[in-house]
C-alpha cells in the first residue's frame, strides 16, 4: 500500500479516539430516541387515554416525553459545534504546528492530496451520523402522542428535522481546516471557528422566516390557523394599515360592544402572517442551501490557499 492511498488508514489511526467518540455520541442518541418511542411514548398515551375518561389524572409521562424531544432536538441540532471545536482544534491546525503536515509532504504525498484525505473521512463520518440521527428524530418527532407540542418552528428542532443538520457539520469542518490553515495553531484556530459557526447559525436563525414566502391571511374577524401553523404576527387592520399586536383591552363585553368598539378604533378587520407546515421543506432546503454554499465556499479557499503556500 503506497502512500497516497494509506492516507485515509493513516487519518483513521491518527483520529482514532475522535471518530470513536463521535460514533459512541451518535449510538446513545439514537438509543434515547428508540427507547422513547418504544417505551416513553406508549406510557404518555395510556396516561392520555386514562385523561381522557377520567376528571383527575397526571399527564408526567407526556411531559417527560416532550422533554425528551426537546433535549433530543437540541444535541441533534447543535451537534455540530462540537465538530467545529474539533476540526479547529485538530484538523488541520495541530499538525502545522506540529510540522507533521509538511512531513508528510515529504513522503510522495502532495498537500492537496493529503488535506482532502484528511476532510473526507470526518466528513463520511458526520454524513453517516445524520444519516442515522435525523430519521430517528423525525419518526420520535411525529410519534409525540402529546399533539399540544408538536412545533417544527423551534430553533433547534427545525435543524434537527432535516438534513440541515448535517449540512452544519460538514460546514464546520470545512470552516475548521480554513482557520487552522490561516493560523496554523490549534488554539485559536477552536475559537475562530467556534464564533464562527456560532454568528452562522444565529444569523440563519434570525433570518429564517423570509427565507420564503409567507402566507397573509385577513377577515373580518380573526381566524384560526392552520394546524401546525407558524405565527409570525397577527394584529388588526386599522383603516387598511396593519397594527401588530393591538392593545385594545376594553374591546369586551357583547357582539355588539365589540362591533362599536372596533368601529370607534377604526378597525376593520383582522390579519395573520404565517407559514404553513407544509413550508417547512422549502425554508428548511434553502437554509441547507446556503449552508453547503459557505462549505462549498470555504473548502475552496482553503485547497487554494493551500496550494498557494506549497506551491
Amino acid at each position: 500500500m503506497n502512500a497516497v492511498s494509506g492516507l485515509p488508514w493513516t487519518v483513521l489511526r491518527l483520529h482514532r479516539p475522535a471518530l470513536a467518540l463521535w460514533g459512541a455520541f451518535v449510538a446513545t442518541v439514537a438509543g434515547l430516541l428508540v427507547w422513547a418511542v418504544e417505551v416513553q411514548a406508549d406510557k404518555a398515551r395510556a396516561e392520555l387515554a386514562y385523561c381522557a375518561h377520567h376528571d383527575t389524572c397526571s399527564t408526567i409521562a407526556t411531559a417527560d416525553y416532550g422533554d425528551i424531544i426537546r433535549w433530543a432536538a437540541v444535541v441533534v441540532c447543535y451537534s455540530f459545534y462540537a465538530v467545529a471545536a474539533w476540526a479547529g482544534a485538530s484538523l488541520v491546525a495541530r499538525e502545522l504546528e506540529s510540522g507533521t503536515a509538511r512531513l508528510a509532504w515529504t513522503q510522495s504525498v502532495s498537500p492537496t492530496r493529503w488535506l482532502a484525505a484528511r476532510l473526507a473521512v470526518p466528513a463520511l463520518a458526520v454524513t453517516l451520523g445524520g444519516a442515522v440521527l435525523v430519521p430517528l428524530f423525525r419518526w420520535a418527532w411525529s410519534n409525540n402522542p402529546d399533539r399540544l407540542d408538536d412545533g417544527w418552528s423551534g430553533f433547534s428542532t427545525f435543524v434537527a428535522l432535516g438534513p440541515a443538520t448535517v449540512a452544519y457539520a460538514l460546514c464546520a469542518l470545512a470552516v475548521g481546516a480554513l482557520t487552522g490553515l490561516l493560523l496554523g495553531r490549534a488554539l485559536p484556530a477552536l475559537g475562530v471557528t467556534f464564533a464562527v459557526m456560532l454568528l452562522l447559525n444565529q444569523v440563519l436563525g434570525a433570518c429564517r422566516a423570509d427565507l420564503w414566502p409567507k402566507v397573509t391571511r385577513t377577515g373580518a374577524t380573526e381566524a384560526a390557523l392552520p394546524h401546525r401553523a407558524w405565527q409570525l404576527e397577527n394584529g388588526v387592520l386599522v383603516h387598511g394599515r396593519r397594527v401588530a399586536n393591538p392593545d385594545y383591552g376594553q374591546c369586551l363585553g357583547t357582539a355588539a360592544r365589540i362591533r362599536r368598539c372596533a368601529a370607534d378604533h377604526g378597525i376593520t378587520g383582522h390579519y395573520s402572517v404565517y407559514h404553513p407546515f407544509s413550508h417547512f421543506w422549502p425554508l428548511h432546503l434553502v437554509e441547507t442551501g446556503i449552508v453547503l454554499a459557505v462549505t462549498t465556499a470555504a473548502t475552496a479557499v482553503t485547497f487554494r490557499l493551500l496550494r498557494r503556500r506549497t506551491a
